[in-house]
């Protein structure tokens, strides 16, 4: 990936609402356009979260094929499916969308996190439950890592078997009630990776900019999109998932680095074919 850099684009996430920002996609049909329109800017990679008409977020494996293979009609982007759910979601229902339909990528969490006043359980039983099944269908993981611990959690993933390289972690910082965002964090956390690994940071508010330039400086790639941040500056609400892409693909390509495709990332990650 000499000269490259991966952005991926968060459009939805569970948590975030249209009374935060108005151009948040919940529907289908906002989701797919988010989608094209986040390729067409420079995203490889869409993370992907879904909800009900209502707006409610869920894990129904039906909602999840519903839109992805409405997107896969529009767009060579790459899908990456949440398993970390919403507050309250069972593991079980969280992992359901992998079993049943075999995405080429998803999200798994490597330990229990605060969400401000609310929190996720992802114990070692369920990190391994996870991969697991993973594994068997070939789906390969973004280690989301929302504290330093959780990095060192996924060295034992690795070292029983259970995650394959090429690795492809998730350093997730400014999460309310866990790791802020600091140089310094994104440096400890970068230091615990297995050789070689590559790494998506993903500053959640007013650290998405920072982690950004972060990235771009370190060697990492970049997750930008409404799940993590909905302002474009202090402020001012981003008119859209692609404005923010955009922007990434800007600060890429001023520090010499073109944005991967879709297809140079499956190369780059081995995804199943």
């Amino acid at each position: 990936m000499d000269g490259k850099i991966v952005i991926t684009c968060a459009c939805t996430g569970a948590e975030t609402t249209k009374a935060q920002n108005p151009a948040l996609p919940v529907t289908v049909e906002e989701v797919v356009s988010a989608a094209v329109e986040a390729r067409e800017a420079g995203a490889a990679i869409l993370h992907l979260h879904v909800r009900n008409d209502d707006g409610s977020p869920t894990a129904s494996p039906e909602r999840f094929r519903e839109v992805i293979e409405a997107v896969r009609r529009k767009t060579d982007i790459i899908i990456e499916i949440t398993t970390g759910g919403a507050v309250g979601d069972t593991a079980e229902e969280r992992l359901r969308p992998v079993v049943l339909l075999e995405p080429e990528m998803a999200s798994l969490d490597c330990g229990t996190v605060n969400f401000g006043d609310e929190y996720i359980v992802n114990d070692l039983p369920t990190m391994r439950a996870f991969a697991r099944e993973f594994k068997a269908r070939k789906v390969r993981a973004t280690l989301e890592c929302f504290d330093l611990g959780h990095v060192y959690a996924s060295h034992i993933l690795v070292k029983e078997g259970l995650i394959e390289a090429p690795y492809h972690y998730g350093l997730v910082l400014n999460v309310p009630a866990a790791l802020p965002w600091s140089v310094a964090n994104l440096e400890a956390m970068c230091q615990a990776l297995p050789a070689g690994a590559d790494y998506t940071v993903m500053g959640i508010g007013r650290a998405s900019l920072p982690s950004q330039y972060a990235a771009i400086a370190r060697g990492g790639f970049i997750r930008v999109g409404f799940e993590d941040n909905v302002f474009y500056s202090k402020g001012v609400l981003a008119a859209s998932n692609a404005q923010l892409v955009e922007r990434a693909a800007r600060l890429a390509h001023e520090a010499s680095l073109k944005p991967a495709t879709p297809d140079e990332v499956r190369k780059h990650l081995k995804l199943r074919s």
